[in-house]
């Protein structure tokens, strides 16, 4: 029955343990859920972000141009001026063919061609979007369809010179470039009529309406040459866009749900502990129960060899008193001779000493039924006393009662039959002239100690415990079943016993929670 609880607990706990862990998976199986659902968010506001600068950039384009001074701030708007957005901008890129940028706002440490490259790059601190811009798609044959041109103001495009007929005469001085890295006014004068005046250039000769191929360019850069023109297209046309965010919200998001999930793995394992600890209560209070069945049969067989035992030292006793008798009658024989007489009276001692050992006996096997009454100590001492007065005054010994005159609860009858086997213990281990102490003091309001003290040859340490035993005893003469009718008695009124050493030598029983009367 034992062994089969025992491999039922063994299956609970692998049961309990495999739920655990099944709990441990699932929670670390929805963090990575989580995580890459605020991942997939990230990318989502980075595609409206994108979105968003498409829009703006269609609306500022004119005839496929747009200025970077109007573009600049708004740029500058999505980047510092949303300090506690949910998703916050550190960095925005405008990039062209070549993946440089074209116009750039925010930490420009986080741009590097690798980042381009790789088309998404998470950080600690960031993560890094390369995106396509609507106006800036390229086909799969490498054109670009319906091209943005990003040029710088006015002014940085012809080097700050009027916008007057002498703006096309002005030369360039040496060294001096425009803001594309080439010379903006080493141009043929342009073509007069015949008044003298300046003819605007002729259209290009397809007549197109956009910048690339052969489009229609802005009035104010007619003037550049065909190469000038590819150079600043392929240097400004808008390809693609960068855009670096702040990953704290999502750090702090993903710490949280770590922390929640943390949270409800070890609830989980507290729960799984607590069943397997309830289960193995329950197999142990299974235990338990079949042990106490078992002890209940075992007990109830004992109280049976008890009843027998009880009887046969009852009965035994009576033929024990016939033989006593008799030896006796046949000592007092007149014509018995000395040897006769001597054997007698060895027949009576003996039988003395068996009936008392059965007399205790019958004693220690008798229930215990406490019937509690107030007693005066000092009353019941001195009564012991006097009744062993001729053993204390055979060995001439020494007895002294003291301390404080208490009166206490108890079984008057049973309270005096441990005084008696106590101060009989006592007799019997001092020699003759020895001391015998009897004390009894307050140890509380309601509680009250007796001690037994006396001068003979002590007890081993290791027989402290031992002695209270039955059949234990370091007495020739003893039955030992004294102390441990004594220690019956004791915990039948709920108090306590111990034996302990005396400060120069014997031994000290001391009796406590002895209950004082009110």
């Amino acid at each position: 029955m034992l062994m089969e609880f025992k491999r039922r607990h063994q299956l609970a706990a692998g049961l309990l343990a495999a739920a655990w862990l099944l709990v441990v998976g699932w929670q670390a199986q929805e963090h990575r859920r989580v995580v890459e659902a605020a991942k997939s968010d990230l990318r989502s506001r980075s595609h409206e972000i994108a979105g968003t600068l498409s829009a703006v950039t269609r609306a500022l384009r004119f005839r496929g141009a747009v200025f970077q001074e109007r573009l600049e701030p708004v740029l500058n708007e999505l980047v510092n001026s949303r300090p506690n957005a949910l998703v916050k901008l550190i960095y925005v890129g405008l990039l062209n063919t070549d993946g440089d940028p074209v116009v750039a706002v925010g930490d420009t440490n986080l741009f590097s061609h690798e980042i381009i490259a790789e088309g998404e790059h998470w950080s600690d601190n960031d993560v890094v979007f390369v995106l396509p811009i609507e106006g800036a798609s390229v086909s799969p044959e490498g054109v670009t369809n319906n091209p943005t041109v990003v040029l710088p103001s006015f002014r940085d495009l012809t080097n700050g010179a009027p916008r007057d007929r002498d703006f096309f005469r002005r030369e360039t001085r040496p060294g001096e470039t425009n803001a594309f890295g080439f010379a903006t006014t080493n141009f043929p004068p342009p073509p007069t009529n015949a008044a003298g005046e300046t003819e605007p250039p002729a259209p290009p000769p397809d007549g197109g309406d956009n910048l690339r191929g052969g489009n229609r360019r802005p009035p104010w850069m007619r003037w550049m040459s065909e190469s000038e023109f590819k150079t600043l297209t392929a240097k400004r046309e808008l390809h693609g866009l960068v855009l670096a965010m702040s990953t704290e919200n999502y750090r702090a998001l993903c710490t949280h749900d770590l922390w929640l999930r943390g949270v409800i793995v070890f609830f989980a394992g507290i729960s799984a502990l607590g069943a397997g600890l309830a289960w193995r209560n329950l197999r142990r209070n299974s235990e338990l129960q079949i042990r106490l069945v078992r002890a209940s049969e075992l007990n109830s067989h004992l109280k049976e060899l008890n009843l027998a035992a009880a009887g046969l030292a009852h009965e035994t006793r009576n033929p024990l008193n016939l033989i006593r008798g008799q030896a006796q009658m046949i000592a007092r024989l007149p014509d018995a001779s000395p040897e006769v007489r001597e054997k007698s009276k060895n027949i009576v001692d003996e039988t003395d000493k068996v009936t008392a050992q059965l007399t205790e006996f019958i004693n220690y096997s008798r229930p215990r039924e406490v019937r509690r009454t107030h007693v005066a100590l000092a009353a019941a001492v001195s009564e012991i006393i006097r009744t062993l007065a001729y053993d204390i005054a055979e060995k001439k010994l020494h007895v002294e009662f003291g301390g404080d005159p208490l009166v206490v609860e108890a079984d008057e009858r049973l309270l005096r039959q441990v005084l008696f086997n106590l101060l009989i213990n006592a007799t019997q281990a001092v020699g003759e002239g020895g001391q015998i102490k009897i004390e009894v003091r307050r140890a509380s309001a309601t509680e009250a100690i007796l001690e037994v003290r006396d001068d003979g040859h002590g007890v081993a340490p290791e027989n402290h415990q031992e002695i209270f035993k039955p059949y234990f005893t370091t007495h020739q003469k003893g039955t030992g079943l004294g102390l441990a009718v004594v220690s019956q008695i004791v915990l039948a009124h709920g108090w306590e016993i111990t034996c302990l050493p005396n400060e120069r030598r014997g031994t000290i029983f001391r009796l406590t929670h002895l209950k004082i009367a009110a």
